[in-house]
């Protein structure tokens, strides 16, 4: 095989083969029943009612809804099922969904802030996929984001040919947004320099864009099409975060993604989508619960900085997000399934090691802190779990 034979691409590959769907394409057939089954009044441009969003990122709390016969037929020849029980996506207080959907239907920006791990980026996701279909129209938020990233760019080689056109114009997935009156997602939106976010600012109040190579033209202003709205994410403890002006501030409504408060629910979550990732590594997750209880239990100890039985905890300066939670457990049920003849328990405190050593190389001490303190106490109290992770304190140095 020569070089050239090797480095050859492949055809792009379908939906079935692709290693993550978009949320329209996991979900499409409960976007279409839910579409179908409300059929109530809808803000301008959405493809579904504002309570049949909050249903689809909530869930129907396990009750099944049913669609009446005149309305199972859809586009395709393929009729909806009769009845759907609606699977919960995020896990978080509905009142704040609620809010979300509110703030997105009176068309104001939306920015979701909180901690890194919260669930904001598929909180975005999942609200912009119910509300237009597509939440495709995204930008991602770097120090190298320039204002062509929410504005516009061009075509050089038919601005070369024609000079400044319509056809040569390239939008941007804001603009794009704009014109098709869809909700735009910018993801990371204070990792932008100042001058590149203000760029939003009179898009979000004026909801037009000016073109000045196109002035004097019917294209030199872009008005929005009613249904445009931005949803922006925000992790405000990250490092490389750029203040944002007062006055982009006052374009949107905020709202604050908190860590989940309850273990069991945490738990869970982590439980089902650590399983789903290890399944599409093509193997079965074989992780004992009691395991999964007692790193979950780690990690909200270090998250809160106080323990379930109440004692201090010195907390680490890198957050112990649930997201980081989710990635231990697939490791070691991709460790179990794929290189046994261990205990998965044995693996947590290098996986813990991993996570914390990240950015204070005084984490590490305090996790040896943690050790020293919950960890001891809880094996002294009986329990062996607890006595053998006291046991793997050396491989922790």
């Amino acid at each position: 095989m020569t070089v050239t034979e090797h480095v050859r691409p492949t055809a792009a590959p379908d939906d079935a083969a692709a290693q993550v769907l978009s949320a329209e394409q996991r979900y499409a057939d409960e976007l279409a029943f839910l579409a179908a089954h409300d059929d109530g009044a809808r803000p301008p441009g959405w493809a579904l009612t504002p309570r049949a969003v909050v249903t689809f990122i909530r869930g129907s709390d396990g009750e099944a809804l049913s669609l009446p016969a005149d309305r199972r037929g859809r586009p395709g020849g393929v009729d909806l099922p009769a009845s759907m029980t609606i699977a919960p996506k995020f896990v978080g207080e509905r009142s704040l969904v609620e809010r979300c959907v509110v703030t997105l239907a009176g068309e104001r920006g939306l920015l979701l802030v909180g901690e890194p791990g919260t669930a904001k980026s598929m909180l975005s996701e999942l609200l912009a996929a119910a509300i237009c279909g597509t939440s495709a129209l995204t930008v991602q938020g770097t120090a190298g984001t320039t204002e062509d990233a929410f504005r516009y760019g061009w075509n050089y080689a038919l601005l070369l040919a024609q000079g400044p056109t319509p056809q040569a114009l390239v939008d941007s997935p804001v603009l794009t947004a704009m014109r098709t009156g869809r909700v735009a997602r910018i993801e990371e939106v204070t990792r932008c320099l100042p001058e590149v976010q203000d760029a939003l600012v009179s898009i979000l109040s004026d909801r037009r864009m000016n073109v000045p190579e196109l002035s004097g033209t019917g294209d030199g202003l872009i008005r929005a099409t009613p249904g445009f709205t931005v949803i922006a994410t925000a992790n405000l403890r990250d490092r490389g975060v750029s203040e944002m002006s007062s006055a982009l501030k006052r374009r949107f409504n905020f709202e604050t993604v908190h860590p989940i408060a309850d273990a069991g629910t945490e738990t869970d979550l982590v439980r089902r989508q650590a399983t789903a990732a290890v399944q599409r590594a093509g193997a079965p997750y074989t992780v004992d619960d009691a395991v999964l209880d007692a790193l979950i239990t780690v990690f909200r100890d270090l998250r809160t900085g106080r323990s379930g039985e109440g004692w201090d905890v010195e907390r680490p300066g890198t957050v112990m997000s649930t997201a980081e939670a989710v990635q231990v457990a697939a490791s070691l049920g991709l460790a179990a399934a794929y290189l046994p003849g261990g205990d998965p328990l044995d693996l947590v405190p290098g996986h813990l090691l991993g996570v914390v050593r990240k950015d204070d190389e005084n984490d590490h001490a305090r996790l040896l802190g943690y050790w020293d303190g919950p960890v001891r106490r809880r094996a002294e109290d009986g329990s062996a779990m607890w006595r053998r992770l006291w046991d793997l304190r050396a491989s922790l140095r």
